[in-house]
């Protein structure tokens, strides 16, 4: 019985050592394949994409989304300069005068293109990179891309945000030639009715110096409305949609009393 498997075993070797050389020259022919015809599989498979607008919205989308959230939490400003700090942030004030019993001034008479211009201005860097990384993607897959940067607009309307980019792109292969113009990222927000909100309650303020929260709430059954006094004279007002959890707070110092009034 020995003999007999001593007999079998050399060519069960030679079997196997043959099976192993048969594999190693099918992944180098595969490797060999795949490299030549990069390009093509790429298409197939789908790791360029067809639509560039789609890459350009999945690509800038999450940032607008930062950049959104924290100017709504800071009172419209990425970076504050005039700001009073309250629970981890720095909150602009729109309205404000340092003396007391006086109702206060409007600090951001256009806060909704103020809004808009923190947005356009954040965002122009990022889309420039988001566009060389789409060309290079294309030429990557065999394209010959004709790119023309352009600038960045940014409008706050009812129930979205609408990114607006100026850039053109022409993409040739082969006999084949398509050319995308003026790409868009939208994000569905109602910063736009929350600011108008706001815009309300400041022209209250430089009038009467304080405001009834129960009103605007009882005018739109989704507010919530939040008015936090602070002991220097200042009100944290707190905008949130009841839906959507979206919130816009801002600051306030109007007819502000002095330390020790009515003690």
């Amino acid at each position: 019985m020995e003999k007999m498997v001593n007999k079998f075993l050399p060519k069960a070797k030679v079997g196997q050592t043959t099976i192993f050389i048969i594999i190693a020259v099918i992944i180098v022919a595969l490797a060999v394949l795949i490299y030549v015809f990069r390009a093509e599989i790429g298409d197939t498979l789908g790791l360029v994409e067809k639509n560039p607008s789609d890459f350009i919205q999945s690509c800038l989308q999450d940032e607008i989304t930062i950049f959104v959230d924290t100017l709504s939490l800071q009172g419209g400003s990425l970076e504050p300069e005039h700001y009073i700090a309250y629970n981890g942030e720095n909150i602009n004030y729109l309205c404000y005068t340092n003396e007391y019993y006086l109702t206060c001034i409007v600090q951001e008479p256009m806060l909704k293109q103020h809004i808009e211009n923190e947005i356009r201005t954040a965002t122009r860097p990022l889309a420039r990179d988001c566009f060389e990384e789409l060309k290079e993607n294309y030429e990557n897959s065999g394209y010959s891309v004709n790119m023309k940067r352009g600038d960045v607009n940014v409008e706050l309307l009812p129930k979205r945000i609408v990114t607006t980019l100026n850039y053109s792109l022409t993409l040739t292969k082969g006999d084949s030639s398509e050319t995308h113009e003026k790409f868009s990222v939208v994000l569905y927000n109602n910063l736009y009715e929350l600011v108008s909100i706001a815009n309300s309650i400041i022209e209250l303020e430089t009038t009467y110096g304080d405001i009834e929260t129960t009103t605007y709430m009882t005018l739109y059954k989704d507010l919530k409305v939040e008015k936090k006094k602070q002991t220097d004279g200042t009100t944290i007002y707190i905008l949130t949609d009841r839906n959507t959890e979206n919130k816009f707070q801002f600051a306030s110092r109007s007819v502000a009393l002095p330390p020790g009034y009515g003690d």
